[in-house]
């Protein structure tokens, strides 16, 4: 009998240790505590908690990202808040098996994510692509967001048909699973003003992840994910979208607006011009600082945060 339970024990672990080993992306390292959560649209997500405060923020990565792009936020906000960052599906260590990533899909699916969690109500951050999915999300389930924050937010800049088409043009799965080393380098470097050192990881994880399984799915996902933010534009839902809202740009941002369709217009454009569109928003720009400004201005950022949400 004691060789039995010993026999069913050895298999139980070796099937627990072999799904471990399948998980999206279990080759990439990430600087905290992973858990996963299944989701009622069939996509198991991963996302990270930290802090044990009644109210909860809900953090968003953008186009092509991850949750450890929030690694400089996580632990100033989880003072005060209990924060979840998560991998949107088809992103980073979530699965990649949606097969139709829109932004509907992923503002349900982190709705779907605070069911799991119990959270009924949170203050949501968005940055870039993450910022649009908030948008739609605080648009179309108000009741689910207190307060925005968004984070040089996609959703600001208009796009003509024409425009679109360039992009499709342009961008492809397997444009963006061959991407070459150098060119990695030079398009992660251009989301920020100045590319600190602990942000070098994002480097190599990028590059990592081409051996990883599951990576022409993420590939996929990517290439969708641009043309769902062009199929679901956000400008006519912001008169309408009345949580406080704080926007944050960095000035120096070199991916809103874009430098080839738009070379006319600024950042604080752009900006000034979106802000004035929600009712309820205050518009922050931070200096030296690039796409990535919630990265590389974290202090800045995480202070703008707080005081927004205590003032809120």
């Amino acid at each position: 009998m004691k060789h039995l339970f010993t026999l069913i024990l050895t298999l139980l672990l070796t099937v627990a240790c072999h799904a471990q080993e399948q998980r999206p992306f279990s080759g990439i390292d990430y600087p905290f505590e992973v858990q996963y959560a299944d989701l009622d649209n069939g996509q198991t997500v991963a996302y990270h908690e930290r802090g044990s405060a009644n109210e909860a923020l809900i953090l968003i990565h953008g186009l092509g990202s991850y949750l450890p792009a929030w690694k400089m936020n996580i632990d100033a906000l989880s003072d005060s808040y209990r924060v979840i960052a998560l991998d949107l599906p088809g992103y980073g260590k979530s699965t990649k098996s949606a097969g139709d990533y829109s932004i509907p899909f992923f503002a349900e699916s982190v709705t779907m994510l605070m069911d799991e969690l119990d959270i009924d109500q949170a203050a949501i951050v968005g940055h870039s692509m993450g910022g649009q999915v908030a948008l739609y999300l605080a648009a179309n389930f108000p009741e689910r967001a207190s307060q925005l924050i968004l984070s040089a937010p996609a959703g600001f800049e208009q796009f003509t048909d024409q425009d679109q088409m360039a992009f499709q043009a342009t961008i492809s799965p397997t444009g963006i699973a061959t991407t070459p080393d150098e060119m990695i380098r030079e398009n992660i470097a251009a989301t920020f003003y100045n590319l600190p050192p602990d942000a070098q990881f994002m480097v190599e994880d990028r590059i990592s992840m081409r051996t990883e399984p599951g990576f022409d799915d993420y590939a996929e996902a990517q290439a969708q994910s641009v043309f769902a933010m062009l199929e679901t534009p956000v400008l006519e839902m912001m008169p309408e979208t009345e949580q406080p809202t704080l926007v944050i740009f960095g000035s120096q941002d070199a991916l809103i607006p874009n430098r080839y369709l738009h070379p006319g217009l600024s950042v604080e454009d752009v900006a000034r011009k979106g802000t004035e569109r929600l009712p309820n928003a205050t518009l922050k720009l931070i200096d030296s600082a690039g796409h990535f400004v919630h990265f590389e201005k974290a202090d800045e950022f995480n202070e703008a945060v707080l005081e927004f949400l205590n003032q809120n």
